[in-house]
């Protein structure tokens, strides 16, 4: 077994813990683990499992991270690859100076911005992470969503031994291949859920869909590709193009615990549709996602999850 550290130096202001809560949602989810200090996660790097640990040292506006990798085995190009993974998952490059500026300008904005500054936007490690995500999550609370995860990555992520036992990463599509639609049953998916999941690994399996090509694409032209699989449609796209891809000005419009949200925080005594978010927002169009972002920690600390 091998063990290394380094550092990684976030662009600031950063708060790694509020990063990690937009990144887990849910006090149970077993893939992100957070104890209140360090940020957990078995990562796959070239086929194989490892331990990774992240903890924040110093203030948001001046601090490292502090990264341990526990692993079988381990080459040159392992560490570039790691650190590469979690500066997308915690959004450590990301510059938010212009989002700040720009919130200052608009009063119930530069309140909600000012309650969490330093939180960044994540991203799953892979493409494949974020579009089964969502596809469990569909018309279902985000609670019952997580355990389906967990279950999942438990069932068919590769396993690593630590310390405090065994974790799993999140499954790979070639983990996935082989399975049958009783096996998602027995971990809680309906049938047509474990079908769209399936459907997306073998297709990528077959490298009949390569999800890397949607970086390419405009916004329109990812979600029309996307909606050409089966179980995807508009929010699904969306939710991908926001925590796969990054286009942090997207907020997924048919979320309806995020449409909750934004009429709770501007007090609008109706309910939103699709069209009423997107014209809500207008404003606010390019920063859309982080708004979205910001509105789930308000709401997790609403609910006593989270503190500001």
């Amino acid at each position: 077994m091998a063990s290394y550290s380094f550092t990684l130096e976030p662009i600031a202001p950063f708060r790694l813990d509020l990063t990690v809560w937009v990144l887990r949602r849910r006090p149970d989810n077993q893939i992100d683990r957070w104890d209140g200090q360090t940020y957990e996660r078995i990562l796959v790097i070239e086929g194989e499992p490892l331990f990774v640990s992240v903890t924040q040292i110093g203030t948001p506006e001046n601090s490292h991270l502090e990264v341990v990798v526990i692993a079988e085995k381990a080459n040159s190009d392992t560490e570039l690859q790691v650190r590469t993974s979690l500066e997308r998952l915690l959004g450590v490059r990301v510059d938010l100076q212009h989002f700040y500026q720009f919130s200052e300008g608009h009063a119930d904005l530069n309140i909600l911005v000012k309650k969490f500054q330093g939180v960044k936007p994540p991203r799953f490690p892979t493409l494949f992470e974020p579009l089964v995500n969502a596809i469990a999550c569909q018309q279902l609370s985000l609670d019952v969503g997580i355990k389906l995860l967990n279950r999942l990555s438990q069932n068919f992520g590769l396993a690593f031994q630590t310390e405090a036992g065994v974790f799993h990463a999140f499954p790979r599509p070639e983990d996935l291949v082989d399975a049958d639609l009783e096996e998602f049953r027995r971990m809680g998916f309906s049938y047509r859920k474990g079908e769209y999941v399936l459907n997306v690994a073998r297709l990528i399996g077959d490298r009949q869909l390569n999800l890397d090509e949607m970086e390419t694409l405009t916004d329109r032209s990812a979600i029309e590709q996307l909606c050409l699989l089966k179980g995807v449609g508009r929010w699904t796209s969306e939710y991908f193009l926001l925590r796969g891809l990054g286009r942090t000005h997207i907020f997924p419009g048919d979320d309806v615990g995020a449409r909750n949200h934004l009429e709770r925080w501007l007090a609008i005594p109706r309910r939103l549709n699709y069209d009423d978010v997107k014209n809500t927002l207008i404003e606010w169009q390019e920063y859309g996602g982080l708004i979205y972002f910001h509105l789930l920690l308000k709401s997790l600390v609403e609910k006593g999850i989270v503190r500001a």
